[in-house]
């Protein structure tokens, strides 16, 4: 494994083609601050290029991530305009944040091993999968402070059924880990001594599979979700066309039918 820094907020280290980050700022629960948000927005964005093939998105500390900075956001309550241009900016890059992570061209799986609140809720559920410990804990908790988790509502709807989304949107319940796995808020609850291992050898077995045909599949997936039936079937079919006549394609039919090992194009 080579490790190196990016920042002081989000460490990077390399495990052969899966890329790990990890937030860095145990000390305030790993909170969605602008600089936080920054910090990770350009890690995303200078991964879109490299040779990796899988993410894993990881935290420092109890916890995974508490959401937005309190703090930082109470503090801008004292500018003329009561902070409403910088609260638009702050859900703005934390907008731009979840959809980098959903539109990111690798699969990126969330290694949760504490509490996910509100923003940290959405950060997991933005994530194409979710591996988490029995200590981690979900919540969408704003009602109970008087601001509904509104963005956090988007991602958290599009991935849980809609009773269950606004039963969490209106209690402001926690729930666990297993209770998460059974909704399908997160894939897999595994022991929190194997998190980390498990949820790298879940990644590298993604990024064993044929780079270009995940990438096209990651795409597909999220653009038909968005779809009338018959739209969705159109554009899906386009995208297999696509996929065909990929390289890939070829290798990997021709040795399913010569029952042998793929040799993927690089």
């Amino acid at each position: 494994m080579s490790a190196s820094v990016s920042n002081d907020l989000v460490l990077v280290q390399r495990r052969g083609a899966v890329l790990r980050l990890t937030m860095n700022r145990a000390c305030a629960r790993n909170a969605l601050s602008s600089a936080m948000m920054s910090a990770l927005q350009k890690t995303f964005d200078a991964a879109a290029d490299d040779d990796s093939r899988a993410i894993v998105l990881a935290a420092e500390g109890s916890a995974f991530c508490a959401g937005h900075d309190l703090k930082e956001m109470t503090a801008l309550r004292g500018e003329p305009d009561r902070g409403r241009a910088a609260f638009a900016a702050t859900f703005a890059q934390c907008s731009k944040l979840m959809q980098t992570v959903v539109r990111h061209p690798k699969p990126v799986i969330a290694q949760v091993q504490g509490i996910a609140t509100a923003a940290g809720c959405q950060l997991v559920t933005s994530c194409d999968l979710a591996v988490a410990s029995p200590a981690a804990r979900f919540a969408t908790p704003g009602v109970n402070i008087g601001l509904f988790c509104s963005t956090p509502m988007v991602a958290l709807s599009r991935n849980v059924s809609r009773k269950h989304a606004m039963e969490m949107l209106l209690t402001g319940e926690t729930i666990s880990a297993e209770y998460a796995r059974n909704i399908g808020l997160v894939n897999r609850v595994v022991p929190a001594a194997s998190l980390e291992d498990e949820t790298i050898q879940l990644a590298q077995q993604i990024a064993s599979k044929p780079h270009a045909t995940v990438k096209i599949g990651k795409e597909a997936f999220y653009r038909q979700l968005e779809m009338p039936l018959s739209d969705a079937y159109d554009y899906a079919s386009r995208v297999m066309t696509e996929n065909m006549l990929h390289a890939e394609s070829a290798e990997g039919i021709c040795a399913f039918l010569e029952k042998r090992e793929p040799k993927w194009p690089d």
